[in-house]
């Protein structure tokens, strides 16, 4: 049985419907009216805005999902039931993850010509490498479609280069609710099928006046697209300090009438990009952090990696990449080169800490404990050295990849006295292990 046809004969006996159900205007959905929705007149669609927005059922998720994640070691799935007051967790499994799911760093140097788009809503984990075509329906140029039955052509349009386009290497960019059945001015009317072979669907939320239109977050296949490993994103065009390169996404070379010339009359509004051919042989790389709320769409290098999916298995919790570390540890050999031992009272230099042990991540400091047998103003000229080199490196680790902090080095000092009475860090001069 249809939802809408479900809620027109049973809404009104449907326990706390408030939390499940918006009304749909023309041009955008409303929140439950509460006791005045009308199942029978108003169209009724699910959303569970009141779910979100009213009561505290996210955050239960999210505590039972920590809980999870803490004791178990892994992120997980689960499944659960519940009627508003108690919740039943049902199953549990451990969340399928690749190395292309892993948080990504966001490099903050890409040339403004490099980049086809920024986004800090809303942002999951992830890479998607080496795509070789864009598939972008125009929000403006769609909204002005008055023909529905041109609506339902651009969905069409969109199966038939799901069939033809190179699998896993081209991306979905459009406007609205993408699998909308209702109201398609809303967003593209497709179905999982007219999507499946894509390797990332973009939901763009175009403002118009002062209103921001709703997307849907994939929630019409939201499944399918989690089992399929096919990453979504929304993106705010509009929003201050986002890049959207709408002057190449319209002005670079449409290929629609080439591949699918049977759609040649939606030119305007269908637009396939030739990501090589556009731009002397480069491709669209899209990188997601979800810790920052960061992803960037950008134009780069065709990488080592190739198109294809990598094996899922279990995700760590954590699992810090190898040039992380291996970055810090060439940096703390430089510091340790041009450190002018004498000008600054410095006996010894040492390393300690997650650089030293290779598990540093992209937030890591790079720890350095300092023999110091000098006078006060070395020790003052000493601090303003390292301060330089920790405002610089720290400044180049967000360049690399988006995290940012005031310093990376974080320098202990220790003297002869510290030494022989093994005082605070001292004690970690010649220990089995500093972590």
């Amino acid at each position: 049985m249809e939802i809408r046809d479900l809620l027109r004969k049973h809404g009104n006996s449907y326990p706390r419907v408030s939390c499940v159900a918006s009304v749909g205007e023309r041009d955008h959905i409303a929140k439950s009216p509460g006791f005045l929705l009308d199942f029978e007149t108003d169209r009724v669609v699910v959303t569970f805005e009141g779910l979100i927005s009213d009561t505290g059922f996210v955050a239960q998720v999210r505590a039972i999902l920590q809980v999870l994640q803490q004791r178990l070691g892994i992120p997980v799935d689960i499944e659960f039931a519940s009627d508003g007051d108690n919740f039943y967790l049902l199953q549990c499994r451990p969340q399928s993850y690749g190395g292309e799911s892993a948080p990504a760093s966001i490099p903050q140097d890409v040339p403004k010509e490099k980049c086809v788009f920024t986004a800090r809503r809303y942002v999951s984990n992830g890479r998607v490498p080496d795509i070789t075509h864009v598939v972008y329906v125009d929000p403006d140029k769609y909204s002005d479609i008055n023909s529905g039955a041109d609506l339902l052509a651009v969905g069409r349009c969109i199966g038939r280069l799901n069939q033809i386009l190179p699998k896993r290497q081209f991306i979905l960019m459009g406007p609205g609710r993408w699998g909308s059945r209702g109201d398609i001015r809303l967003g593209v009317n497709v179905t999982y099928s007219d999507i499946n072979n894509t390797a990332m669907l973009i939901e763009i939320a175009r403002k118009r006046g002062n209103y921001v239109p709703d997307l849907s977050f994939g929630t019409h296949f939201f499944q399918d697209l989690v089992e399929a490993s096919i990453r979504y994103l929304p993106l705010y065009p509009d929003e201050p300090e986002i890049v959207f390169n709408q002057r190449w996404l319209r002005g670079s070379p449409n290929e629609l009438a080439t591949v699918a010339p049977e759609f040649g009359h939606l030119a305007d509004v269908v637009r396939v990009i030739d990501v090589a051919q556009t731009t002397g042989g480069l491709v669209l790389r899209v990188l997601m952090n979800a810790d920052l709320d960061e992803a960037i769409g950008m134009l780069a290098e065709p990488g080592k990696a190739g198109p294809g999916r990598s094996v899922q298995r279990p995700a760590p919790v954590t699992e810090p990449a190898e040039d992380h570390w291996r970055w810090r540890l060439r940096m703390a050999e430089r510091i340790a080169e041009q450190m002018d031992a004498a000008r600054f009272g410095v006996k010894t230099l040492y390393l300690i800490g997650s650089t030293k042990n290779a598990t540093a991540g992209p937030a890591s400091d790079i720890d350095l404990l300092v023999h110091f047998a000098g006078s006060g103003e070395q020790r003052e000229t000493l601090r303003v050295w390292l301060e330089g080199w920790s405002r610089c490196l720290g400044e180049v680790n967000y360049l690399r990849t988006g995290y940012k902090s005031d310093g990376l080095l974080d320098v202990q000092i220790i003297t002869d006295d510290d030494i022989a009475r093994k005082n605070s860090y001292a004690v970690k001069i010649g220990a089995v292990t500093d972590a």
